[in-house]
């Protein structure tokens, strides 16, 4: 290769000649103008056009998928807390123990090979029918969902067994609480004092927890992305390692630690919301 033709590469990916110190300055000058680079593996495509194409994918299933077992699970565990040796607790709590223990690729795998391969009832993967084009019609809305269905529903088994358990260990820590007899010697309703007395505080931990997923959720589901090929962060830096993408590599992980720093601090806001003592400073 001609020096001029190694200075022309050099300038398409964005190299600088110099010192250490020079090169991080001018990567740094070009990350405030929103510059990450340009991806080798899909060249000549900037980074940051390639990387918010996959979090768009990566939030719609993982961020959902995530939700949706927060939701399920930690309603599940207070009222398996709750009651006791009832039958949601009896069954429930063994599943959710088991669910916890999952290994997300075998659980991926599985529904990839039952409900793909042998039943053929949804698609082998991808995250819409490759014969649409993108838009907001019911059209590729249904396409979207009927693809994401496996995945997503890979994600939210994963994850349900992790919240259900956490809740009811918070619950169970707290029935025994002063306030609980309180509420109850004061005639209120079970449900309320559930809702808003046993569940209220015991959920703060799990608050935190939710947080940190969510801020996780950038760094992708790598296995069930893999698995059912979707476009998401998960499988995009699988690639990139492949291919030695460092700049996507490196975006890819500045994209992760953003997400953790912005949902923590949202996570430290919810906590001051729902927490009256966090706001007046008094003894928790």
């Amino acid at each position: 290769m001609s020096p001029e033709a190694l200075q022309g590469l050099k300038d398409a990916f964005g190299f600088t000649d110099g010192n250490l110190m020079d090169q991080y300055i001018s990567y740094f000058k070009a990350l405030l103008q929103g510059d990450l680079g340009i991806s080798m593996m899909f060249f000549p495509e900037p980074v940051a056009e390639k990387l918010l194409y996959a979090a768009y994918w990566t939030l719609l299933l993982a961020g959902t998928g995530t939700l949706i077992s927060f939701i399920i699970g930690t309603a599940l565990g207070a009222i398996a807390a709750w009651r006791r040796g009832g039958s949601l607790d009896t069954w429930g709590t063994p599943l959710a123990v088991l669910l916890q223990s999952a290994t997300p690729a075998v659980v991926a795998l599985f529904l990839f090979w039952g409900f793909a391969i042998e039943w053929q009832l949804f698609p082998l993967g991808r995250a819409y029918d490759i014969y649409l084009t993108p838009s907001f019609s019911w059209v590729f809305i249904s396409s979207v969902l009927y693809y994401g269905a496996l995945p997503l529903l890979s994600i939210v088994l994963v994850s349900l067994g992790q919240w259900h358990f956490t809740m009811r260990n918070n619950m169970i820590g707290l029935l025994d609480e002063d306030y609980l007899l309180l509420a109850k010697a004061k005639g209120l309703s079970n449900h309320r004092i559930l809702v808003h007395y046993a569940a209220r505080n015991a959920i703060l931990p799990s608050i935190n927890a939710f947080a940190m997923a969510i801020g996780l959720v950038l760094a992708g589901s790598l296995f069930t992305e893999v698995v059912f090929n979707y476009p998401g962060l998960g499988l995009f830096v699988l690639k990139a390692i492949q291919a030695r993408d460092y700049a996507f590599i490196q975006g890819q992980l500045l994209f992760v630690t953003m997400g953790v720093l912005a949902s923590n601090f949202i996570g430290d806001l919810l906590n001051v919301a729902l927490d009256p003592r966090l706001r007046t400073g008094a003894s928790v």
